[in-house]
């Protein structure tokens, strides 16, 4: 039963969030009636079975705790009279252009009112769920600062009376930057999880992030960098099936089955990178990742990836966003075209201590440069700060065939 109430979880987490945050305005009472309504599905369906509309009965519940909740607080002023009137089958008023709650959630959490990573981590943990050591893990930050900062997030929209709508059409691409830095966390939480207690892979987080920027693609049709952030997720989730070996270890890209790939979704890529090439106007930084794979996803084997092309993208890209994850991208580039030496110099001094694959990353350079010692404590750093089982399994591997050389 507990499975049947994770998979509720999984699928419907943010259609409850949403409705409700739509009928009553009040992110952090959407977010406590939506958990106490899965709450109330463990002890419930165990008894009574799972129901036959599992989504709509967790609504229905969640609406009667957050009226419950209202009551308790002695809430009875508008909030209460308006909670009577729209659950009485009351149509809820038109909000904007797209007909979905998951979109206008997203919109409202990433109001220009709220600092950039306030409004992707609300989001996340929003229409997400993703829970608070996930996100953390995901900025590098610890969870008490994390948990500060979505409070002040969802206290900051109460208190601007930010609305609960999709912006008007001629305000839409300026909000758009924030819902794809949102959407692009999203689907790589779902790629590559980071909870030491979840699946490796969590592929109902990669499916949202692709519905829902297809969603925004068709709104905003002429956006390159939507178009370069569905191409990016699109051509990154196509090696989804060939990621994981059966032990339960990552497959690194240069040794995936590439006939495991699902072809589809490289050639959908491909196409949306060669017609963002076509437009002739300057990529943005989504457009110049979703290059990057297209170049690898072309290859068919990895020893005919065009490396000079992929390091060419990347002196693109940090002229546009010179962040040292990057920086350390970049580097794995270099180490093919230059030689690992004078990628490990150009890795050595990014501020990236807490950051598993800066580790991962020396490692690898260390072990190609025989400096075995280094690489095993490379190793060793970057399993301890790693989330992922199957990065993590992969890691040691690589960790203990240094020990087996050395016999």
């Amino acid at each position: 039963m507990t499975e049947a109430v994770a998979r509720a979880y999984q699928e419907q987490w943010a259609r409850v969030v949403a409705t409700l945050a739509r009928r009553y305005r009040d992110l952090d009472l959407a977010e406590e009636a939506a958990a106490e309504a899965f709450a109330t599905a463990v002890e419930r369906w165990a008894v009574d079975g799972v129901p036959p509309n599992p989504g709509g009965w967790l609504t229905t519940t969640a609406h009667r705790k957050a009226i419950d909740r209202i009551r308790r607080e002695n809430r009875r002023d508008s909030l209460y009279r308006e909670a009577q009137v729209l659950s009485d089958d009351t149509p809820p008023e038109p909000l904007g252009a797209i007909d979905d709650d998951r979109l206008r959630l997203i919109y409202t959490c990433c109001h220009p009112a709220l600092a950039m990573e306030a409004r992707v981590a609300l989001t996340l943990r929003m229409v997400g769920g993703l829970t608070m050591p996930e996100i953390a893990r995901g900025f590098l930050v610890p969870e008490s600062t994390m948990g500060q900062r979505i409070t002040r997030a969802k206290a900051k929209i109460t208190a601007a009376r930010i609305p609960y709508r999709v912006p008007a059409a001629h305000d839409l691409p300026a909000r758009t930057s924030g819902v794809l830095a949102v959407l692009f966390l999203v689907f790589n939480e779902g790629y590559l999880a980071t909870g030491p207690d979840t699946d490796p892979i969590r592929p109902h987080l990669t499916a949202e992030a692709i519905r829902l920027t297809r969603l925004v693609r068709t709104l905003l049709p002429e956006d390159g960098e939507v178009a370069g952030l569905l191409a990016l997720i699109l051509l990154t989730e196509a090696r989804r099936p060939a990621r994981v070996a059966a032990d339960g270890t990552l497959v690194p890209l240069a040794s995936q089955d590439r006939d495991a790939w699902d072809r589809g979704l490289v050639d959908e890529g491909h196409r949306l990178v060669r017609e963002r090439l076509a437009s002739g106007v300057a990529p943005g930084r989504y457009q110049l990742l979703a290059a990057i794979n297209a170049v690898h996803t072309d290859a068919r084997d990895a020893r005919d990836t065009d490396w000079l092309q992929v390091l060419a993208l990347y002196d693109q890209l940090v002229r546009l966003d010179r962040s040292p994850v990057v920086a350390l991208n970049r580097a794995v580039a270099v180490a093919e075209v230059e030689g690992p030496e004078v990628a490990l110099a150009a890795v050595d001094d990014l501020p990236l201590d807490g950051y598993h694959a800066f580790h991962a990353t020396r490692a690898e350079l260390l072990r190609r440069l025989d400096r075995r010692d280094e690489a095993r404590a490379a190793y060793d750093r970057a399993i301890t700060l790693s989330g992922n089982t199957a990065e993590a399994a992969f890691l040691a591997r690589r960790r203990d065939e240094l020990d087996e050389r050395s016999r």
